[in-house]
């Protein structure tokens, strides 16, 4: 009886082995699959200064996202996220890429190109609320606004010591996420005030938006950094706020702006791409706001997203972007004269979603984040659709 179960135990073991190299082996050839190379590369290719894992994935690469997939096939590239000018990747067969290192003189290649994206790294976020925070009640001489070198009185900061330094920030956007079950959800967003009170203006920092909840449902403020200083003097003799000095330049301070520690590296720098981690239902994930006063996005442009890491998302995820497929009246069936809304919404024919670009997440938040626009066929306009990039339609 002994010798059989340990026969069978060795028979169990040895099955077990076989199907954990059987799943090794289709990880290998699907990866393979998936990561196609474009039939034009060369063999070789050396990393010049200005490239980007992004620029260099898709020059040889037919899916730029999967370029990870490569480099954890082959085990003898040590750190694939380190890659500087002047190495040589070796592209002859899709299982012998390689890197030889180059000279190490600079810092390495990251996935997109930072200057595009650092400045709102350091002067945007989003958080859940803000009326608890310290804020600016008055400034020197009683000025409307002032600048670097002058003063903020602050309240709310009377614990801050001297030396102690502050980030200035204003809440510039309320981001909305509304139910509509009849028809569709509803993204919104609402310009604030001095105060931070929502405000109708639809010409402030990003542009206004109208698409998709489950709820009426706050995704987030937007933070807006504006300047930082140091505190000087606290809440002493009887004075009731503290003095900050104003010492790095930026936008000018007003009343109203409130104040965060700063963080040294509050920000992520090395970006990896990848497809998303997990399914997102169909009209949860948008385009909600372009930067800087614009109505459409192309290649290096900012954009901000309706989800965040509470849906998988993380820094290097990569979407598709789509305009949403119009409902449309049948005129052969109804006939020219027949108006839009004449005719049920049940009734109207709903044409294909029509592909835009890709876009790479670069700041996530737990309800949104930012993305950078990586490539495209036409603009990306507030409302569209994200779906996974390899997405047919």
């Amino acid at each position: 009886m002994d010798a059989m179960l340990e026969r069978a135990s060795k028979v169990h073991r040895t099955a077990g082995i076989l199907k954990i190299a059987a799943v090794a082996l289709l990880t290998i050839a699907t990866c393979s699959a998936a990561v196609e190379m474009r039939g034009d590369h060369p063999d070789t290719y050396v990393v010049q200064r200005g490239d980007t894992l992004w620029d260099i994935a898709g020059r040889f690469l037919k899916r730029p996202w999967l370029w990870p997939e490569i480099w954890q096939a082959n085990p003898q590239v040590r750190n694939p996220h380190l890659i500087y000018p002047g190495d040589v990747l070796s592209l002859a067969y899709l299982d012998r890429m390689a890197v030889q290192q180059g000279p190490r003189n600079g810092a390495p290649i990251n996935a997109i190109p930072l200057s595009d994206v650092e400045p709102f790294l350091k002067n945007l976020r989003v958080v859940d609320e803000f009326e608890q925070m310290p804020y600016v009640v008055g400034l020197e001489g009683d000025r409307l606004r002032t600048s670097e070198g002058q003063v903020a009185y602050i309240r709310g900061i009377a614990g801050a010591q001297a030396g102690q330094r502050f980030a200035v920030v204003r809440p510039t956007q309320r981001f909305t996420h509304l139910d509509r079950t009849r028809c569709c959800d509803l993204f919104h967003k609402d310009e604030l005030d001095f105060r931070g009170a929502r405000l109708i203006d639809f010409q402030n920092y990003w542009t206004d938006v109208e698409t998709p909840d489950k709820g009426n449902e706050l995704l987030g403020y937007e933070l807006m950094q504006v300047g930082a200083g140091t505190v000087t003097r606290g809440e002493v003799g009887g004075i009731q706020a503290s003095t900050l000095l104003l010492d790095e330049q930026g936008r000018e301070v007003r009343i109203g702006d409130r104040l965060i520690p700063v963080d040294a590296q509050p920000y992520d720098l090395q970006f990896v791409p990848h497809p998303p981690r997990q399914q997102v239902e169909y009209g949860r994930a948008r385009v909600i706001a372009v930067a800087d006063m614009l109505s459409a996005a192309g290649p290096r442009d900012v954009v901000a997203l309706s989800i965040g890491s509470r849906e998988g998302v993380d820094n290097g995820t990569v979407f598709s972007i789509w305009r949403v497929g119009s409902n449309v009246v049948d005129k052969v069936e109804y006939g020219a004269e027949r108006s839009d809304d004449t005719i049920p919404h049940s009734s109207k024919v709903r044409l294909p979603d029509e592909y835009a670009g890709h876009v790479m997440v670069f700041r996530t938040f737990d309800k949104m984040s930012y993305g950078l626009v990586m490539d495209s066929v036409k603009p990306s306009r507030i409302g569209y659709e994200l779906k996974h990039p390899d997405a047919p339609y």
